[in-house]
């Protein structure tokens, strides 16, 4: 089976490659991975129909996909660092099923309108520019009730925990690919339109982690011309 790689057009280059380096590096390690495959696996394993994901990093989350559900999955990735242990990953452990890798940010994705069955991102809205419009995006290529599958690192709840959070967004922006790990995503997912239909808080203290699935429902408008 073939796997590829596009560009999206017009977009502004990005290449972190020490950065990619290590992210790939460091989800790798045993300890890390007996953590988030797990997680990875409950996340990604709900996917089914043609799929997108936005941020795919070094491919992850492909060895998950479901053969039985999923008919194909589109990935996007901004980085070209990342993009190419993506590709590697996909040579060096070929997924059976087909898996077409693009340059693009989620803040503009190069697909036409109600395109997705599912889409998925983990680890990801932390660190996108503009994740309102991000979401959106997402919104505009899912078809009314597609899911969209998350797990993400986000606000913490106590009060203290946040502030230490908002204090060390500069580190974390500087040091860990533009990572904002102070960001409501729940809120921002629901902002945007989504149902939430499930919702789990995985951890707490600095790093909180949030599972969530939520379906894209019909608007007023699309139900009106359904008629």
């Amino acid at each position: 089976m073939s796997n590829d790689a596009s560009s999206a057009a017009g977009m502004k280059e990005i290449s972190s490659p020490r950065f990619a380096a290590f992210y790939n590096w460091m989800m790798d390690q045993p300890v890390v991975r007996r953590g988030f495959d797990p997680l990875r696996r409950e996340t990604v394993g709900q996917a089914q129909g043609v799929v997108l994901e936005v941020g795919a990093g070094g491919g992850q989350n492909f060895p998950f996909y479901a053969p039985a559900r999923v008919v194909r999955v589109e990935a996007v990735e901004p980085d070209d660092a990342m993009l190419v242990e993506a590709r590697r990953r996909l040579t060096a452990a070929p997924i059976p099923i087909p898996i077409t890798l693009t340059r693009a940010p989620v803040e503009a994705l190069p697909f036409p309108d109600e395109h997705f069955d599912s889409a998925v991102a983990t680890l990801v809205l932390c660190s996108v520019h503009d994740p309102e419009r991000g979401l959106r995006e997402i919104w505009r290529v899912l078809k009314p009730g597609g899911t969209l599958l998350l797990l993400e690192h986000v606000r913490a709840h106590g009060s203290i925990a946040a502030w230490v959070q908002d204090a060390l967004v500069p580190v974390t922006t500087r040091c860990m690919g533009n990572c904002h790990w102070n960001r409501d995503t729940q809120q921002a997912v629901l902002e945007t339109g989504f149902q939430a239909t499930q919702v789990r808080q995985l951890s707490g203290g600095l790093q909180p982690m949030l599972s969530l699935s939520a379906v894209r429902p019909r608007t007023q408008e699309e139900r009106n011309e359904s008629h």
